[in-house]
């Protein structure tokens, strides 16, 4: 018990510094990329909702608990032809094999927008945001189109103050002053570059560094920073065989002032049906992940992480669940055509 304390003491001061990764981890962000980067804001041609849950470190008193939900759109969708390839499962065919990628064409210039939801929590700090985004989307290429998408809100830092341990005594009116709230403003920008056989893209996450202090009665509990964010995303796709796609994927990340980190995903794909996927997080741990389309409106994947580090001796891994609506998709397409 001494041990998950002295940790969750260690969650939350990480999360107020510059010293660690303030913005939450996901493990399914190839099924949401939107989640990381707002240029995704209309990439595919129906409205795109995605609902996740994580519980990080599972086992771990005060532990990370994400949630969040997230709903884009383009404000115009394409005009190529009501019925595709993807809107029917004949026996023996796949209707995302290499025939149909060859005719992929890059959708038409539009715009899309987008809202997304999120709470973090982690101890007695919670972190709630709320933003909007605008993306447009050109083609550069006969298959090739590149986006650029900017979000803007707003996010709040609570601090449960009853619940922090002090290692030297204070007034008890500062200890038990109860949740003490820190509202600051949360932009992010992003751009991606996607075709029907690779995808490249680049996101800032709190653009701009601000300062956080909780203060009560004059008296500072913490304080720290809120530093950038950027996430460089590489992946491309190839055909193992006529029935199953491989798509090995990157995203690397940068926090100021730590080295860079990594992760290595690999995406196996049956059809438009079926994939499994695993990744790994350099210096982390390891992620096995599973997902079906059950129908051309939705989706749900999950997917269980294991730590490497020190962690493990306490934690019995992470959870997380992504369950995606295709609304509007009166194209029937089962898998999304601009994302893999």
């Amino acid at each position: 018990m001494k041990m998950k304390k002295l940790l969750t003491a260690a969650l939350l001061l990480g999360g107020l510094t510059a010293s660690a990764q303030q913005r939450p981890y996901y493990t399914q962000y190839i099924m949401n990329n939107f989640i990381v980067n707002p240029a995704m804001a209309g990439i595919e041609n129906y409205t795109d909702v995605k609902i996740s849950h994580r519980a990080q470190w599972v086992g771990l008193d005060g532990a990370p608990v994400t949630t969040y939900f997230t709903i884009h759109a383009p404000l115009k969708k394409s005009s190529y032809d009501v019925e595709t390839a993807t809107s029917f499962h004949r026996s023996g065919f796949n209707p995302r094999g290499q025939a149909y990628w060859q005719n992929y064409e890059a959708p038409e210039n539009h715009g899309g927008i987008g809202f997304t939801v999120l709470n973090d929590r982690t101890g007695p700090l919670n972190n709630f945001s709320a933003t909007g985004t605008y993306a447009y989307h050109m083609g550069i290429g006969p298959h090739t189109a590149l986006s650029a998408g900017i979000s803007a809100g707003i996010t709040n830092l609570r601090l449960d103050a009853s619940k922090l341990q002090f290692n030297t005594p204070v007034d008890p009116a500062v200890a038990g002053s109860g949740y003490l709230n820190n509202v600051r403003p949360d932009i992010s920008a992003g751009l991606w570059l996607y075709d029907r056989d690779f995808f490249a893209g680049l996101a800032v996450q709190q653009i701009v560094p601000q300062k956080v202090v909780y203060n009560t009665n004059g008296v500072g509990l913490e304080q720290g920073k809120l530093v950038p964010h950027m996430f460089l995303s590489l992946g491309y796709r190839m055909f193992l065989n006529e029935d199953i796609s491989f798509l090995p994927s990157t995203t690397i990340r940068y926090i100021s002032p730590l080295p860079m980190g990594f992760d290595i995903n690999a995406k196996v794909q049956y059809q438009d049906l079926v994939w499994a996927g695993a990744s790994y997080r350099y210096q982390d741990g390891y992620a096995a992940m599973v997902g079906v389309n059950i129908s051309s409106t939705v989706n749900v994947g999950y997917s269980y992480d294991f730590t490497t580090s020190r962690l493990n001796t306490v934690s019995k891994g992470s959870h997380e669940i992504v369950i995606g609506f295709q609304l509007g998709n009166k194209y029937g397409d089962w898998c999304p055509r601009n994302t893999y």
